[in-house]
């Protein structure tokens, strides 16, 4: 086994057994490896953790309970970037500047009825990291459609006699036009996009100003597959350039992560039952806007290497 995956699996875990994620949930994978990444890379710094509104207030506990072995702040759905900020500012004027806060985040929160706080925060540089849990729709009220609502997906307002129409809003661009120092796209499924998530972690965790990860959470209610495959389906998000992993490090693009056969994107959306109504000339006009955004990637100019 190689010694950097025997290091992770004896690090202590940061999420605790017995919390009250559902069954097979792919966030609750990502804010391991995300806590514990930041632990591993900053072991004298503590975590406090900033969670809007959304499935993580339900599952980090009432108090006096937490699932979480880090300070969490829980906050409506649109203050998670403001309060995050005030705590930063708070830490540093009692000398505890080298704490991380992090702020843990649905899309709702993020794309949608928490933006203008986030891009305000991303325009002043605070020293925060923002991760989007980026599940593609409201999972904790109902699932509803979010701006990061995948085309073609069925949500309980996307019926499938109207399902989502439009492209999912690409947050990881817009962010990274705000001229952060550091955007990334992360997503689980095999040893090396294990490899490149906690790479990216580590990554935030150096570097300092606002940071913004960007996380795939496949969510096995929401997005209608068995509990067991929320790896495999992160993986084939991956692997037909569905979610393209790719990191913006001081203005400087690089796509992480290339398929070396790259999947059709039917491969993916076979997998789940919020796509199950859609026609071949529906997933072929998927096909075309998965290509057109990879090739957008492809092309962001000379910075943009291997």
């Amino acid at each position: 086994m190689a010694a950097w995956i025997e290091e992770i699996l004896s690090e202590d875990k940061l999420l605790h057994c017995g919390h009250a994620a559902c069954a097979g949930c792919g966030p609750a994978i990502n804010v391991r490896h995300v806590l514990d990444g930041l632990a591993a890379a900053k072991p004298e710094s503590k975590i406090v953790l900033v969670v809007p509104a959304s499935c993580w207030t339900i599952i980090a506990g009432i108090w006096p309970v937490n699932a979480f072995g880090v300070a969490v702040h829980l906050t409506p759905f649109a203050s998670a970037a403001a309060e995050a900020s005030g705590i930063k500012a708070a830490l540093r004027l009692r000398g505890q500047e080298d704490t991380q806060v992090v702020v843990w985040a649905g899309d709702g929160g993020t794309c949608d009825i928490g933006f203008s706080g986030v891009s305000a925060a991303a325009e002043r540089n605070e020293d925060i990291i923002y991760v989007l849990n980026d599940n593609e729709a409201y999972m904790n009220t109902g699932v509803q459609k979010s701006g990061a609502t995948p085309e073609g997906a069925w949500t309980t307002t996307t019926p499938t006699s109207a399902p989502r129409s439009g492209q999912k809003k690409d947050i990881a661009r817009i962010m990274a036009a705000h001229n952060i120092p550091y955007v990334a796209t992360l997503a689980l499924g095999t040893v090396p996009m294990l490899r490149d998530f906690r790479a990216k972690v580590t990554r935030a965790a150096e570097v300092k100003g606002f940071r913004f990860l960007h996380v795939l959470g496949p969510c096995p209610p929401g997005w209608r597959y068995p509990t067991a495959q929320s790896t495999e389906i992160a993986r084939l998000a991956v692997e037909s350039r569905t979610f393209p992993l790719f990191e913006c490090d001081h203005g400087e693009w690089r796509i992480t992560f290339r398929p070396k056969h790259p999947l059709p994107v039917s491969d993916f959306l076979e997998t789940q039952g919020r796509f199950r109504h859609l026609s071949p000339g529906q997933i072929q006009t998927i096909q075309a806007h998965v290509d057109e955004r990879w090739g957008l990637l492809a092309a962001l100019g000379s910075a943009l290497h291997d």
